[in-house]
């Protein structure tokens, strides 16, 4: 790279510039479809296939740098996530940048190593991406989207697509460990919060986790991870998903004491701060001892618990969430209205 400490205009230019920036930065972490330079991936797929997963996201998440992560972990480990909730083993992600021009040059080496390392962790390739650069002041420094492609049906398990809409009465309900690391970690970081304790985020790849849970609990119905609008939002669109009902009991609900009073103390409602190393699962109730042993066996499942249960649906109108309180009164489990925690994926 020339005598650039930032990102300038001509690194988006298609020019020997962003050529350079293609060379001495992306294509450290990328796999070789991304290397070979052609403007579409080939992947082959070794592996009997019947379905594939497909999903896009993109992170803009201020600050790009935050305790226990950054945009570009986030990027990789959020589109696994969302692959692995339909059962699918993630293969392959594109990745393309946002940079604003005067973004040091430094932060996006680091950056990219996170979604090397990642990638690495989650046993996926970068076959793809792209780059375009912004004047600045008109982005956050880096923007990211990725997509994903999954498959079903070859040698890591799961032969079927799974979905919400598969919840039955009596199933139970798992989380794999505790609420709201991310979100206050993110509001910490920004706005410069000093905590007695430390508190960072949960971001992860979670998909060996949910290839352990399917290979001990087949019959899992769904999995959802609680990102933005948290627990409460995962659990009224699944209740409505699969037109049933939902209570989950909070003396059951793990949640770090540091984050339950941070959350306390801004005034935030627990069940809906955003998470991005959790998963939740719908189980069978003769599956759910062994799905719950199979969570706690992997390292991002260590706390999980199984926190409710399913119940039959109610007439359109009626509120499909609940929370049993510890002192045994049930409560509706609202959802987020309004934006509360800007900018935390």
């Amino acid at each position: 790279m020339r005598d650039y400490e930032q990102v300038v205009m001509a690194h988006g230019s298609g020019g020997a510039l962003m050529r350079e920036l293609i060379d001495g930065f992306f294509e450290s972490y990328a796999a070789d479809e991304l290397k070979a330079g052609d403007d579409s991936a080939t992947v082959c797929l070794t592996d009997p296939v019947t379905n594939l997963a497909f999903t896009t996201d993109s992170y803009v998440v201020t600050p790009y740098f935050f305790p226990g992560g950054d945009i570009g972990r986030l990027a990789v480990a959020g589109t696994v996530n969302d692959l692995s909730t339909s059962g699918a083993t993630p293969v392959c992600l594109s990745v393309a940048f946002i940079l604003e021009e005067g973004l040091p040059l430094t932060d996006l080496q680091t950056i990219c190593e996170s979604i090397a390392l990642t990638a690495d962790e989650a046993r996926v390739k970068i076959v793809t991406g792209d780059t375009k650069v912004v004047p600045r002041g008109n982005g956050d420094g880096i923007y990211i989207n990725t997509a994903g492609i999954g498959v079903f049906g070859n040698q890591l398990g799961n032969q079927r697509p799974l979905s919400g809409r598969d919840c039955q009465p009596g199933d139970k309900i798992l989380l794999s460990g505790t609420l709201g690391d991310h979100g206050i970690a993110i509001i910490k970081a920004r706005e410069g919060l000093s905590f007695t304790s430390s508190i960072i985020s949960d971001v992860a790849p979670l998909n060996q986790m949910v290839a352990r849970v399917l290979a001990a609990a087949p019959s899992t119905r769904c999995f959802r991870d609680p990102t933005r609008g948290g627990l409460a939002s995962t659990i009224n669109e699944l209740a409505t998903q699969s037109h049933t009902t939902m209570t989950i009991d909070e003396a059951a609900i793990p949640v770090q004491p540091a984050v339950q009073g941070a959350a306390e103390m801004l005034g935030f409602d627990i069940y809906q701060i955003a998470n991005e190393g959790k998963m939740v699962a719908v189980v069978p109730p003769h599956e759910a001892e062994v799905a719950l042993a199979a969570m706690q066996a992997d390292p991002h499942g260590i706390k999980a618990a199984i926190i409710g249960e399913v119940g039959m649906g109610l007439s359109t109108g009626i509120p499909v969430a609940w929370v049993r309180t510890a002192f045994g009164a049930t409560r509706v489990l609202d959802m987020l209205v309004g934006e509360q925690l800007p900018r935390i994926c």
